[in-house]
């Protein structure tokens, strides 16, 4: 069953925090010390990372018979020892850090750009005890979220792996990084999917990120049946906190808390005057354009590589004069403007101390000082700019200035919100504690044909093969499982639920441990067995 709490484990300080037991349903009874004998029997057949080891070139050439009983061999030890990982199951977790607990110098090391995101879910599925991954990586947050045979093991693997990608080290890393499990990794993601957990409370760009993992997901296959459910659901949260909630009025998005910040720091009656430049024409330097616009500001200029975007932005935006440049006057632009927002995906810095200290000082009319306010991760501009005596420099860090302000309403509104993702957190957590009945369904079918097709059998042979027509072979078949379907009819009904009902679902599953110990089914090791032999196969080919 789902678990009805998890545990955070978050990380502060230089040392990491003690993490407690767990002890929600669905984990119990997870007390075991990790199973010595199946994380040595991966290890023997995969690297530490997940990849094949690689023989020396002499043993290349072992003969194919060989290498297929050795697999069968491994697999055989895989299955006795499943036993052990009975005393845990699998779980949903997620391994991340966002603008809460991490720098921005941190959180840039571990981005990873929406085109990476199918290659790094297809490295993560491949670890040991991974079943599921997906990525949600934004400006202010890198999130793994998995479905782990082992939460444990899962755990340490995922961390090594976002230190390998990282080159973060993995003290380092448990310095910042928070974990979740079950049903407080859904919760979580359905708080960020509903802008609950944003910088900005309510911004709507997040729900379209989460929207996006599943678009990506659906076109490279990479999402599991867990995985891919969790997030549409938390879509459905993100809907409908929007809609039934006013949790959106008056918010503000990462993009516009940037415009604020900027007409902040500049003397208030020469802000709607000063010089604005905008590097990047995407979702986030549209929106900045936007914004400017709705304060008054009536001139911009733009650059971007193509000429595409900023005349589309200018068809929308009347209300604002768009100047395009292209990137390679990028520099020049910077020289005659007051104010630079970068908004890029590069994973290079635009902007350094040299490249800054060149530009020509601004008017004292605007403070004397040239803002770079970047909103990109990676960062635009390098911090050393900000070493100079005329420029300063804000990055997304620094938005929090601007939406600390009514903050008592921001807390009003997130408690009208969390009583729509506790509703949907219980339709998933049903939906995924009835996916536990189908082993037992189908393992009971099973047994039932088995016993039939024997008695069958039996009695064909004592009636004799030539004292039936085809036409009466086909009427006792007809009637055995006839008599079978309406035995089973009664425990199959009663091991069925939709899951909205929390009685009749408690009910289904008891019904379930019933039917598994009256007839010796043994369903969670048979599908432990099936999922680790599926890893491994997997892993091999």
């Amino acid at each position: 069953m789902a678990a009805a709490s998890g545990l955070a484990i978050a990380f502060s300080g230089t040392a990491a925090t003690k993490a407690e037991p767990f002890h929600g349903n669905r984990t119990s009874k997870t007390t075991a010390s990790p199973v010595a004998a199946g994380t040595s029997l991966f290890r023997s057949m995969v690297g530490r990372r997940g990849s094949v080891r690689r023989r020396p070139r002499c043993e290349a050439l072992v003969d194919h018979e060989e290498k297929a009983a050795a697999t069968i061999s491994a697999l055989e030890q895989l299955k006795l020892s499943a036993d052990r990982y009975m005393k845990e199951s699998s779980s949903i977790a997620v391994i991340g850090l966002s603008v809460h607990t991490a720098p921005v110098e941190m959180r840039e090391k571990l981005a990873i750009p929406e085109a990476q995101w199918p290659h790094a879910v297809g490295e993560l599925c491949k670890l040991n005890h991974i079943e599921e991954a997906a990525v949600l990586s934004t400006c202010n947050r890198m999130e793994i979220y998995v479905v782990a045979l082992s939460w444990h093991r899962g755990i340490r693997e995922v961390t090594e792996w976002m230190s390998k990608t990282s080159g973060i080290p993995v003290s380092e890393l448990r310095e910042h990084i928070f974990m979740l499990r079950d049903s407080d990794a859904t919760r979580h993601l359905f708080e960020v999917s509903a802008g609950l957990d944003s910088l900005v409370l309510g911004e709507g760009q997040i729900l379209a990120q989460v929207k996006q993992v599943v678009r990506v997901g659906q076109v490279s296959g990479g999402l599991g049946k867990n995985i891919d459910r969790m997030f549409k659901d938390a879509i459905t949260a993100g809907k409908r906190v929007r809609s039934e909630t006013n949790i959106a009025s008056g918010a503000v998005s990462v993009s516009s808390a940037a415009v604020e910040l900027a007409l902040m720091k500049l003397p208030k009656p020469h802000g709607e005057s000063a010089r604005m430049l905008v590097v990047g024409a995407g979702k986030m330097g549209k929106l900045v354009i936007k914004h400017l616009a709705a304060k008054g500001c009536k001139k911009v200029v733009v650059v971007n590589r193509s000429v595409e975007r900023v005349e589309a932005i200018r068809e929308e935006l009347k209300d604002i004069e768009i100047i395009y440049r292209p990137f390679t006057e990028m520099h020049s632009s910077a020289a005659e403007s007051d104010v630079v927002f970068t908004s890029t995906a590069s994973d290079v810095p635009l902007f350094l101390k040299e490249d800054a200290e060149v530009l020509p000082p601004v008017s004292e009319d605007v403070g004397g000082v040239r803002l770079f306010v970047d909103i990109s991760v990676p960062r635009n501009v390098g911090s050393c700019v900000s070493n100079l005596e005329h420029a300063r420099v804000y990055n997304v860090d620094d938005l929090k200035e601007v939406v600390e302000a009514n903050k008592e309403d921001r807390l009003r509104k997130a408690m009208e919100a969390q009583a729509i993702i506790t509703q949907e957190l219980k339709k998933f957590e049903a939906w995924r504690d009835s996916l536990e009945t189908v082993p037992t369904i189908k393992k009971l079918r099973s047994y039932a044909d088995r016993i039939r097709s024997l008695e069958l059998e039996k009695c064909l042979q004592k009636v004799g093969e030539d004292a039936l027509t085809k036409k009466m072979r086909r009427a006792i078949d007809d009637l055995s499982t006839s008599i079978v379907n309406k035995l089973l009819h009664g425990p199959l009904q009663h091991l069925r639920c939709d899951g909205s009902d929390s009685r009749t679902l408690d009910e289904t599953l008891e019904n379930m441990h019933a039917l598994n110990r009256m007839f010796s089914l043994d369903t969670e090791k048979a599908v432990l067995e099936q999922k680790i032999k599926a890893k491994v196969e997997k892993i091999q080919a």
